[in-house]
């Protein structure tokens, strides 16, 4: 205990107030706090990251199922379109094949053209279906004008009919494929800007998510704060009432000790005191018992004189 307490006051005069192990449990408590300050900051930032990179993957993955019913939708109607096309188409060339053939009718009855126009005939109602056979037959049709002059202005009056009703045709066809290109033009339009309001709406709501998140990380962050200070002081409270207790029963012990040394001290001396009294008056003994001695040796000697 003396020595103890002889080495506390030895670090008391030589490291001040603050001993090196409350300096190390400070310096410790303070990197704690760094390390979990950093580390929280981290998670927060993985955690962000991870939700921005969900959100990402979300956006994509709805962006490409819209895109993909629209593409869908526009490959149906598309095909509605050529099938609607197709039959269009083929009932052109029905009613061309049609009137082709009445007209061909009307002029073998009216001109009786020999066996040769007959089969050319035929042959161009074999072959009318083709844009070249077409010309090919044309090509063969001018080059029998010079033969045939009425035939010829029959059948210049029959294909400018054609030319005119297959114009009109041609025309209606195009105003129609036009109204449609507008209206596919003002459906994308609409489409863009419902798919540009959703985001929007969606981005806002997000904004908003991550506005809450934020004031409930900080309110989160500040009572973190206040009961990390609540366990620290309410921890410092209980180190400083053990300490007070343990340096209370310090000094008990350091009066007991000195109680003790004291009694200790006190049965020495005692003892010395007793040993010495005995040492006195042991010499005294010896003392009296040296004068017995000599007083005995002086009447011998004397005895002994008188009788020389």
């Amino acid at each position: 205990y003396l020595s103890r307490k002889f080495f506390c006051l030895w670090t008391k005069k030589t490291f001040g107030q603050v001993i090196p192990s409350k300096a190390r449990c400070f310096y410790d408590q303070k990197i704690l706090h760094k390390t979990f300050g950093a580390w929280k900051e981290w998670s927060t930032a993985h955690r962000e990251r991870n939700l921005s990179l969900r959100a990402a993957s979300h956006y994509r993955h709805l962006l490409y199922n819209l895109v993909f019913k629209a593409w869908r939708a526009y490959v149906c109607q598309q095909q509605g379109k050529r099938n609607k096309y197709y039959v269009a188409e083929s009932h052109a060339k029905k009613q061309k094949l049609l009137r082709s053939w009445q007209c061909w009718l009307v002029y073998v009855n009216v001109q009786r053209m020999k066996h040769g126009m007959q089969s050319a005939a035929m042959a161009f109602r074999e072959r009318s279906c083709l844009r070249i056979s077409w010309a090919v037959w044309r090509r063969r049709h001018y080059q029998n004008c010079t033969r045939h002059k009425m035939n010829v202005l029959a059948l210049q009056h029959w294909a400018q009919s054609l030319q005119f009703r297959a114009w009109l045709q041609w025309r209606e066809l195009y105003l129609y494929s036009q109204n449609d290109k507008q209206k596919e033009i003002r459906a994308v339009t609409h489409h863009q800007h419902w798919e540009l309001k959703r985001c929007m709406e969606a981005w806002l709501g997000y904004l908003n998510l991550n506005k809450a998140k934020k004031h409930q990380n900080e309110l989160a962050r500040e009572h973190h704060g206040s009961r990390i200070v609540r366990q620290c002081f309410s921890d410092w409270r209980l180190s400083w009432q053990h300490r007070r207790r343990m340096h209370g029963h310090q000094k008990d012990i350091e009066k007991l000790g000195a109680r003790i040394a004291l009694r200790r001290v006190f049965v020495h001396w005692e003892h010395y005191v007793v040993l010495c009294v005995e040492e006195i008056r042991q010499r005294e003994l010896a003392e009296k018992h040296y004068k017995h001695h000599l007083l005995v040796l002086q009447r011998c000697w004397n005895r002994w004189k008188s009788c020389l």
